[in-house]
């Protein structure tokens, strides 16, 4: 079983749509668990002061090292080796791969960011690894969370009923997923490519190559270099 821990100042957010669908049902199997952790149950003054400002000025409130690093010892057991994830611009960018290797994890914390972020004397004692979704900016983790965890429990074994369902998506296999088709046969005066009512497997096979191909090249010329250079090896 993965076990899932959230650490956030806002544990109402949770487990919001991690509680239907696909999630809620692997859930009962016993697939995966979560906890959510209340950073403000763990301050240290009787205010419950959770933030303070940045020294060297700016704009904005960090989450103080004593509040987040009391929670991080007091629920996570540092003999288990277990990964600590914070969801931050700066880290490196979430993709695929990632998902891939923390589907094998046994324990994923997540720290949810807000303000400014977290004192950075923490990520070093702690031995956190920041992770960025991308490009762009929210105003928490949270909602950053929820993405990050689909990604991963998605990939658990028991969670799609096929197989072949996440073999056969974009990132798979380094290009993104080709036109998919379904009934009704005409719509709009629109119908599916031939070659798909053909049932010759040889000949789809080559066509959904062909797009994916055609697809990434035009949407994601990135990924497209990327693939060209793999396939050049």
């Amino acid at each position: 079983m993965l076990k899932v821990r959230i650490f956030t100042l806002y544990p109402d957010f949770f487990p919001g749509p991690l509680e239907v669908g696909l999630y809620k049902k692997a859930k009962e199997k016993k697939i995966w668990d979560l906890e959510v952790v209340n950073i403000r149950d763990y301050a240290t003054d009787k205010h419950g002061t959770v933030d303070d400002t940045t020294y060297g000025g700016g704009s904005g409130m960090l989450i103080r090292p004593d509040v987040i690093a009391n929670a991080i010892d007091k629920k996570i057991d540092v003999k288990n080796n277990e990964k600590i994830i914070y969801l931050s611009p700066k880290g490196k960018q979430f993709d695929q791969k990632k998902a891939k290797i923390l589907a094998k994890e046994r324990n994923i914390n997540i720290i949810c960011g807000h303000f400014e972020g977290i004192d950075q004397r923490v990520l070093e004692t702690r031995d956190i690894e920041e992770v960025s979704l991308g490009d762009y900016i929210l105003s928490g983790g949270e909602t950053a969370s929820f993405v990050f965890i689909d990604a991963i429990i998605r990939l658990l074994p028991g969670v799609l009923g096929n197989k072949l369902s996440t073999q056969e998506e974009s990132f798979e296999n380094g290009l993104l997923e080709y036109p998919q088709y379904t009934k009704p046969q005409e719509w709009e005066k629109k119908s599916p490519p031939k070659v798909l009512l053909s049932g010759d497997h040889a000949k789809i096979k080559d066509w959904r190559l062909s797009q994916s191909e055609a697809i990434t090249r035009r949407q994601r010329p990135d990924l497209w270099k990327k693939y060209l250079n793999k396939n050049k090896k």
